[in-house]
C-alpha cells in the first residue's frame, strides 16, 4: 500500500514532467505560429477558468416523510480539494423544478456537512438536489451537482417493469423491456463525423423515455436498400459498427426491440474533411487519421491531446502523408479522461475523440470487523482503514441493509469526479465501468466515451475567450453584503462617504461594528462575513461627517435569495426501485420511528417501570394573536416560534406544506394559486399583499395561519383560501431587537445551522431508551475522525431489528484521490 501511496503522491508531478517527456519523444516540425496559439489559448482559458466540482455523499436513495436526508458536499478545483472554498449551495427541488428547500453551507477544508428534514407533509414524488457554488455558474449548468431523490409514501405510484426482481438492488438497473415502451436511437460517428470514402466507426445509443438503456437490434441500409451494417447492443443500449460512405448515397437504421420497430437516419456524411480512429490499448492511445480522397495535400494538420486541464502532447500532422498515425504513452498517467484533438491552420476543430484511462488506481481503504453482534441495541465496532501516511476526509453511512435497498452501480465520488462530471448527459450505472479492469468492461467504457461528447467546455469556448471578461459570479469566500449609498433624493451616489453597520447575529451571540466605504458611484462591500442562521444587520449612511436619514442605502440581492427560473433536468428516473411489499414495510417502519414534527406532542406513555411525561416545548400562545373568523380550525397552524424554521421569507417556509397551495416564480415576489384562485393575504388580521410579506424576515414571524378556499374573512373574496401571518410581540419577540433604536435594519441570511446526527448510547439509562428504536439509518458521521495508525473506528449501536449493516465509505486525500468502499456485515 505505501508503494500506492507513492504512486498517488506523483500523480500531479507525474502530468507536469509527462509534457516534457511527450516533447522529448517526438520529433515535432519546426513550430509555426498558428499551433502555438492553440496552445496558447488553452492555457490562458484554463489559468482563468479553474474547473470546480461537487459531489455530495448521501446517506440513502429515497426517503420517506418525517426523514432526515443526511450527507456531505466535496469540493474540488483542478481535480484537487478545493480548501479556500467557504460556500456551497444546495436545493432540493420538487417534482414542477419548485424550490422547497434551499441551504447556504460553510465549507471548510473543501467539505461542507448538511442535513435536509423532509416535511411530514411533504408530497410523493421525484425531487432533485442541486448543488453548486458561486463561481460554478460562472460555467454550464449542466456541470452543477444533480441527484434524484426519491420521496416515498403510501400515494407513490406502482414501480414501472425494470426487467430485474423487484425490490432487489440489481432493480436499480432500469433497463426497460415492456411492451408499448417509447425509444430513441442516436447515432455518434467516431471524432464527430462521417467522412465520404472513409471508413469510419459509429457509435449508437438507445434509450427509452426516462433515459433508460434499451437492448435492439437492426440493420443499416443505404439509399438503395442495400444492407451495410448491423446493429446489435453490446452494453445498456450501447453498441458500434462499421461503415464506409458514399457520395450522394444517405443511410437508414432499421432498429428492433422485443415489441416494436423503428427507423433513424444516420448523419450525413461530409465531402471533405478528416476520421479519427483511437484504440487504447496497455499503456499506449493510439490514433489513427484518414483524409477525405479530395483532401487538400497541402494542408497541415495538428493533433493534441488534453488530459485534466494540461495538454499533454501534441504533433504535426501532413497531409501528404494520407494515412496519419501515432501514439502517446499513457503508463504514468492515472485514471481520467483524455481528449484528443485535430485542427486545421485556421485553427479550427475537425475531428475529436474522448478516451477514458482506466487504471485501477483508486484509493484502497479497508473495512474490518472488530466486533459484530445483531441482537437488540447492541454494540457494534468495524474498523476503516485508509493508505499509509494519507490526509483527507471521509464519510461513513450504515444503514440496513435488508430495509434499506440502494443502486450499488449508480454514481459515488470515483464515477462522478472522474468520469460523470467531467461529460454530459446521463451514464447509466457509472460504477458499473469501475469493478475492473476486463478487456469487456473496458470495450463498454469506450462506447460510453463515443456516445457522450459534450465536455466541461468545448474548444470554440476556448479560442473564443477574451481574457479580458469580468466574471458575472465571484469566488466566494464568506458571505458579503454590498449595495448602494445615495444622497437624500435617491438619484444622486454618495461618492467618497461610508455606510456604517451593526452586525448582530443572536444564534451565535455575535455582534461586531463595521464601516464600509462607497465608491464613486455610490457602491459599497463588505465581504467575507462568517455567521450562522440570519444577521440582523443595522445601518446609517455617513455624508461628510454627517450620518443619518440624509443618505439613503440600498442593499443587492444576492442571487441565492431570489427564486429566479432555472432550467434544471427534469427528475424522470429513480434511483431504486421499490416492491409494493418493500415500500410498505419501509413506511411502517419510519411512521413508527418518527417523533420529529409529530402534530400531538402532549401524550403520556407507560413504560414498563415507570411513566415519561412528553412535556409540549414552551410555544406560542394562540389566544394572544387570534381573533374572530382567524380562529378558525378549517387550515393549517404553523408555530413558529417553537419551530424555529430556516427559510428567507413566508413563502418560501409555505412551499410544499400545505397540500394544493402553489407558489411558484421569484420567491420574493411568487404566483400564489388554490383552486384556481388567489389566496387573500393578512398581517395580523389586516388584509396585506405579497411585496408587504415578502419582506418580513421569518425570524420576526410567531405563527402562520393557512385556511382552506373558501375563506370569507375581512376585505372580501377568499375563493382562494387565505395566508394570516402573525409577527411577534411579547415575549416572543428576539433579544436584542430593540437594542439599535433610530437605525435602519436589513436581515441577512447566513450558513445553514447543521443537525448533528443522533447516535444513542444504549449503555446509560435513559427514559428515552424505554422507547422503540426503528432508525433505518443507524450510523452517520460527515468527518470521520482517522489515527495516527491511519485508522478510524466506527461505533454504533444497533436498533431494535437490524440484522445485516451496509457500510458505505467515501472521500478524498490531499492529492485529489479519490476512495470508496461498500460491505455488507
Amino acid at each position: 500500500m505505501s508503494k500506492q501511496k507513492k504512486r498517488f503522491n506523483r500523480k500531479r508531478l507525474v502530468i507536469g514532467s509527462f509534457v516534457l517527456g511527450c516533447i522529448a519523444l517526438f520529433a515535432f516540425k519546426p513550430a509555426i505560429d498558428w499551433a502555438d496559439e492553440v496552445i496558447i489559448a488553452f492555457q490562458n482559458y484554463i489559468a482563468r477558468n479553474p474547473q470546480e466540482k461537487v459531489f455530495i455523499h448521501f446517506d440513502k436513495d429515497y426517503y420517506a416523510p418525517g426523514e432526515t436526508i443526511w450527507f456531505k458536499g466535496y469540493l474540488t478545483i483542478q481535480d484537487i480539494p478545493d480548501i479556500r472554498a467557504k460556500v456551497l449551495y444546495v436545493e432540493l427541488r420538487d417534482p414542477d423544478g419548485n424550490v422547497t428547500q434551499k441551504q447556504k453551507l460553510l465549507v471548510n477544508g473543501g467539505v461542507a456537512p448538511g442535513s435536509m428534514q423532509v416535511p411530514l407533509n411533504m408530497k410523493a414524488g421525484l425531487y432533485q438536489v442541486r448543488a453548486y457554488t458561486s463561481w460554478m455558474l460562472n460555467g454550464d449548468d449542466a456541470f452543477n451537482f444533480y441527484r434524484n431523490i426519491e420521496i416515498v409514501s403510501d400515494d407513490t405510484p406502482p414501480a414501472k417493469d425494470t426487467g430485474n426482481k423487484p425490490g432487489s438492488n440489481a432493480a436499480a438497473s432500469g433497463k426497460h423491456t415492456a411492451a408499448n415502451l417509447q425509444y430513441s436511437v442516436q447515432f455518434f460517428p467516431e471524432g464527430g463525423d462521417m467522412i465520404t470514402g472513409v471508413k469510419s466507426n459509429v457509435a449508437f445509443k438507445a434509450v427509452d423515455e426516462n433515459g433508460y438503456p434499451v437492448d435492439v437490434t437492426g440493420k443499416v441500409k443505404d439509399s438503395n436498400g442495400k444492407v451495410v451494417a448491423q446493429i446489435i447492443t453490446e452494453h445498456d443500449g450501447m453498441g458500434v459498427f462499421s461503415l464506409t460512405p458514399e457520395a450522394g448515397i444517405t443511410y437508414t437504421a432499421e432498429v428492433q426491440t422485443a415489441s416494436s420497430s423503428k427507423q433513424f437516419s444516420l448523419p450525413a456524411a461530409k465531402d471533405n474533411g478528416i476520421a479519427m480512429q483511437v484504440f487504447s490499448r496497455a499503456d499506449r492511445v493510439f490514433y489513427l487519421t484518414n483524409l477525405s480522397p479530395n483532401a487538400d495535400l497541402t494542408e497541415n494538420y495538428m493533433i493534441v491531446a488534453k488530459f485534466k486541464n494540461t495538454i499533454i502532447y501534441r504533433a504535426m500532422l501532413n497531409a501528404n502523408e494520407g494515412r496519419i498515425s501515432g501514439f502517446i504513452p499513457t503508463k504514468e498517467l492515472p485514471s481520467g479522461i483524455l481528449q484528443l484533438t485535430i485542427f486545421n491552420k485556421l485553427k479550427q476543430p475537425l475531428a475529436e475523440r474522448l478516451v477514458f484511462l482506466q487504471k485501477n488506481d483508486g484509493m484502497l481503504m479497508f473495512l474490518d470487523v472488530n466486533e459484530i453482534k445483531r441482537g437488540p441495541r447492541e454494540m457494534n465496532e468495524i474498523t476503516l482503514q485508509v493508505p499509509d501516511s494519507s490526509i483527507g476526509s471521509w464519510s461513513v453511512s450504515v444503514t440496513d441493509a435488508d430495509a434499506v435497498k440502494m443502486n450499488l452501480q449508480g454514481d459515488n465520488i470515483i464515477s462522478n469526479l472522474l468520469l460523470t462530471s467531467e461529460i454530459k448527459g446521463y451514464v447509466h450505472n457509472p460504477y458499473w465501468y469501475f469493478k475492473d479492469t476486463t478487456a469487456a468492461t473496458l470495450h463498454a467504457l469506450d462506447l460510453v466515451m463515443m456516445t457522450n461528447g459534450w465536455r466541461r467546455y468545448t474548444w470554440k469556448d476556448v479560442m473564443a475567450y477574451d481574457t479580458n471578461s469580468v466574471k458575472k459570479y465571484p469566488y466566494e469566500q464568506g458571505i458579503e453584503v454590498s449595495g448602494t449609498a445615495t444622497t437624500a433624493n435617491g438619484r444622486t451616489p454618495l461618492a467618497n462617504g461610508a455606510v456604517n453597520l451593526i452586525v448582530s447575529v443572536p444564534k451565535d451571540s455575535f455582534q461586531t461594528i463595521l464601516s464600509a466605504p462607497t465608491d464613486l458611484n455610490g457602491k459599497f462591500l463588505v465581504p467575507n462575513l462568517m455567521f450562522r442562521d440570519t444577521a440582523s444587520i443595522y445601518y446609517q449612511g455617513q455624508n461628510n461627517d454627517k450620518m443619518g436619514r440624509t443618505v439613503r442605502v440600498k442593499f443587492d440581492t444576492h442571487f441565492f435569495d431570489v427564486k429566479a427560473a432555472f432550467n434544471s433536468p427534469k427528475p424522470i428516473r429513480a434511483l431504486v426501485t421499490l416492491n409494493p411489499d418493500s415500500l410498505k414495510s419501509y413506511l411502517a417502519t419510519v411512521e413508527q420511528g418518527n417523533v420529529i414534527n409529530k402534530r400531538i406532542l402532549d401524550k403520556t406513555i407507560q413504560l414498563k417501570e415507570f411513566n415519561v411525561v412528553e412535556k409540549k416545548q414552551q410555544g406560542i400562545d394562540e389566544k394572544k394573536y387570534v381573533s374572530g373568523l382567524f380562529t378558525s380550525s378549517n387550515g393549517y397552524t404553523f408555530d413558529l416560534v417553537t419551530e424555529d424554521p430556516i427559510a428567507m421569507n413566508v413563502f418560501q417556509y409555505l412551499q410544499s406544506r400545505v397540500p394544493g397551495l402553489q407558489i411558484t416564480g421569484d420567491i420574493n415576489n411568487p404566483s400564489l394559486s388554490w383552486r384556481g384562485s388567489v389566496p387573500t393575504l393578512y398581517l395580523n388580521e389586516m388584509q396585506s399583499d405579497v411585496s408587504m410579506l415578502s419582506t418580513i424576515a421569518i425570524q420576526d414571524i410567531a405563527m402562520i395561519k393557512v385556511f382552506r378556499p373558501p375563506f370569507m374573512g375581512p376585505g372580501g373574496g377568499g375563493a382562494g383560501g387565505a395566508i394570516a401571518v402573525y409577527t411577534r410581540r411579547g415575549d416572543e419577540v428576539r433579544s436584542n431587537q430593540d437594542n439599535f433604536k433610530g437605525l435602519d435594519n436589513f436581515k441577512q441570511a447566513g450558513f445553514t445551522i447543521v443537525k448533528e446526527f443522533y447516535h444513542p448510547d444504549y449503555s446509560l439509562r435513559k427514559p428515552e431508551h424505554e422507547l422503540g428504536d426503528k432508525r433505518l439509518t443507524l450510523y452517520w458521521e460527515p468527518e470521520i475522525e482517522i489515527d495516527r495508525y491511519q485508522t478510524g473506528k466506527i461505533r454504533f449501536y444497533n436498533n431494535d431489528f437490524t440484522k445485516h449493516f451496509r457500510v458505505i465509505v467515501q472521500g478524498f486525500d490531499i492529492n485529489g484521490n479519490v476512495g470508496y468502499i461498500e460491505k455488507v456485515f
